[in-house]
């Protein structure tokens, strides 16, 4: 996270201080680099600039109206799993062409919608999806073009819950199953399969897991063309991780493109590709502050501001940020438990850290947290959600003002 450094001992965001904006604006507070973000965007632009590819940000991972139109004015198209998700991408001025629908679950609005708004590809997992889409494009006689998203077994050793390419998960058509699904829309008049795709998890560290899935889908596609079906394009998705802990290693963007494009180099389909976390994830931090400090006979914890409503990762997948004091003070380390306020013992944002010794009052950073942070918060425990701003420079932008008490029950018939 070099956007996100120490200065003379106090940690800033680009050319502003964390501790101003925390100031300015209350904790809990997540806090963007404008210029994080367009350098990943680039980089995955540069990377791939010599293969004919489309880069299709996953809006999941962060889906901020302002975060969107950075993202999508350098030239990114969307990868959308809700029709909500669609409507964000159209209401800040993508074109439906540049939008690829992905998901196990979309329902006959959402399809229905999608087509009529001229969706560029949905991304079909079942037969069931299938029928549902052509019983649509015959009612409406609207062309659509789809992708059958293949499913291919590739265990990515990463945490079960977001491993998404295993026959065990609800995702994707077996391939075996391919050519009988293919057969139900062939010379169908308003349904085109363009393409294959695959998503086979999130956060994977293994570049070779890439390669497999990209093999997978290249040896089919040919296979397929050879049948006579026009497969043009092969869809990967996204998964590419990133480092939550600065003692990690892990593949870099220029490395995962390399991956792939040993794999399809040499053969003629457009590569489609879906990253979020490694846009946004490094490009975002939560910041907290110190509201407690306990001891009981066997912990300490720190009691902060921020809880598992505003950062769910740590709970659900027992996932690790790294958190610093955003000023550095001259204190001994202590092993503590960084917890928040809501009566869950799953409230927590980090276990087992050393940390200078902490007061009341004192700021922390939670790092790497611009991915499913903002976009997974709740209410739980009538807790508002938090404020969101953008730095560029010195300029910071409030992107989502902080909800007001009033406005958690607006929506509730008494």
């Amino acid at each position: 996270m070099n956007h996100f450094y120490l200065r003379n001992g106090q940690f800033f965001c680009e050319d502003t201080s964390i501790k101003e904006i925390a100031k300015k604006f209350g904790t809990p507070i997540y806090i963007y680099s404008k210029s994080a973000i367009q350098d990943n965007c680039r980089q995955f632009q540069r990377v791939f600039s010599g293969y004919p590819t489309e880069i299709c940000y996953a809006v999941k991972a962060n889906y901020n109206l302002s975060i969107l139109k950075e993202i999508f004015s350098l030239g990114l198209g969307a990868d959308v799993v809700s029709i909500g998700e669609l409507e964000r991408c159209l209401k800040v001025g993508l074109s439906g062409s540049k939008i690829v629908f992905s998901g196990v679950g979309k329902s006959h609005f959402e399809i229905e919608r999608a087509i009529k708004l001229g969706v560029g590809t949905l991304n079909v997992e079942s037969l069931s999806e299938l029928s549902m889409i052509r019983k649509i494009t015959e009612e409406h006689k609207i062309k659509v073009s789809i992708n059958l998203r293949i499913n291919p077994n590739i265990d990515v050793k990463t945490n079960p819950y977001i491993a998404t390419g295993l026959y065990g998960t609800k995702f994707g058509i077996a391939d075996e199953m391919v050519k009988e699904v293919l057969q139900t829309v062939k010379n169908h008049k308003f349904i085109k399969v363009e393409g294959l795709a695959c998503h086979i998890g999130s956060q994977i560290l293994e570049l070779q897991r890439f390669a497999e899935a990209a093999l997978r889908l290249r040896e089919l596609g040919t296979d397929l063309k050879q049948m006579g079906y026009p497969i043009s394009r092969l869809d990967l998705g996204g998964g590419l991780g990133i480092s939550y802990n600065e003692k990690e290693s892990v593949p870099s963007i220029e490395e995962y493109g390399q991956t792939l494009l040993n794999v399809l180099n040499t053969h003629s389909f457009k590569l489609f590709l879906e990253p979020g976390r490694s846009i946004i994830g490094n490009a975002g931090a939560l910041v907290t502050e110190v509201i407690h400090l306990k001891q009981n006979r066997t912990r300490h914890f720190t009691i902060v501001d921020a809880a598992m409503n505003d950062l769910i990762r740590p709970c659900l997948y027992k996932a690790h940020h790294d958190i610093v004091p955003v000023e550095e003070r001259d204190r001994s380390l202590i092993l503590t438990d960084v917890v928040g306020p809501i009566c869950e013992t799953g409230d927590f944002l980090g276990l087992d850290r050393y940390l200078p010794e902490s007061m009341a009052g004192d700021l922390l950073m939670i790092k790497t947290a611009g991915a499913y942070g903002s976009t997974m918060t709740s209410n739980y425990n009538t807790r508002p959600r938090v404020a969101e701003v953008l730095v560029s420079g010195q300029e910071v932008k409030l992107i989502r003002r902080r909800e007001s008490l009033t406005e958690l029950w607006q929506h509730e018939i008494f």
